[in-house]
């Protein structure tokens, strides 16, 4: 190698660690909404409400939208950190309404008792397929959503979405990771189509190997406003990983224009739910 050349690529080595350094710096100190908690049952005697909340500082998380079966666990961490919980409410008094909620008549009453708490920003998150869609529960949550300015928070695929998008006009809804295996395409379109559908993106990777992958990083920048972060903590053991699970969102969060990351890490949350 010839010194000219050994000079250049010495000078360009320190050059591309300083670049990245700021960009690594910003993320850390970019604040997060985590989009996607549970604090279930079999959680209480892991994590106290104090330990849970601890875990959120460590892993940088300002804000949480919450839901939990049975509920009692969000009012729970609610009221121990109420400007910094976001109660949603989840129709499931017991594991076991997962699979039954939707043909279930006593779950729609359950969860108009409840609401008048006047704590809760939606309704969520369900387990949903598209043929349950026309079931007078899953109909009557719409509805219910709709008359009363809060979004219904569910987990099913990008069929699913578009007929729970189609029961009520000015039906706000939040789709669970991103319908777990929803290609980038699949969202646009979806996106496109309905302005008020939004995105949550836990457990999925948009980068790949650590770089965001091109196809995701287009679909951001296209719509920066109807994406969210999250980490879901469905069993207790991924309470234990959030400081990772965030970790990795900063990273790449970090690969995008500095205003596009804060819409997705925080700001779109924080329209969502009216909490500053």
């Amino acid at each position: 190698m010839g010194s000219s050349r050994l000079a250049g690529l010495l000078i360009f080595i320190p050059v591309l660690a300083v670049a990245l350094v700021p960009a690594l710096g910003r993320a850390q100190d970019l604040p997060l909404f985590d989009a996607h908690l549970h604090y279930n049952r079999p959680d209480w005697a892991v994590y106290s409400p104090e330990a849970a909340l601890a875990l959120l500082d460590q892993a940088g998380v300002r804000w949480a939208m919450l839901s939990s079966t049975p509920d009692e666990g969000t009012i729970g961490l609610y009221e121990k950190a109420p400007d910094r919980i976001v109660p949603v409410l989840r129709p499931y008094r017991s594991p076991a309404d997962q699979g039954t909620w939707t043909q279930d008549p006593s779950i729609l009453p359950y969860v108009e008792q409840r609401l008048p708490r006047g704590i809760y920003r939606g309704i969520g998150e369900f387990h949903l397929s598209a043929d349950q869609t026309g079931s007078p529960v899953v109909r009557g949550f719409a509805a219910l959503a709709a008359r009363q300015g809060l979004f219904v928070y569910a987990h099913t695929d990008d069929v699913g979405v578009e007929a729970l998008l189609r029961l009520e006009a000015g039906l706000q809804v939040l789709w669970a990771h991103a319908g777990m295996s929803a290609a980038p395409a699949v969202i646009g379109r979806l996106l496109d189509r309905h302005p008020r559908l939004l995105v949550e993106l836990s457990l999925r990777d948009p980068a790949a190997g650590g770089r965001l992958e091109p196809a995701w990083r287009d679909l951001f920048l296209r719509h920066p406003d109807r994406f969210l972060v999250g980490s879901d903590t469905w069993v207790t053991s991924r309470w234990g990983s959030l400081p990772a699970i965030h970790a990795e969102n900063r990273r790449w969060l970090a690969q995008l224009p500095r205003e596009i990351a804060e819409q997705i890490a925080y700001q779109n949350a924080q329209r969502l739910t009216g909490r500053r």
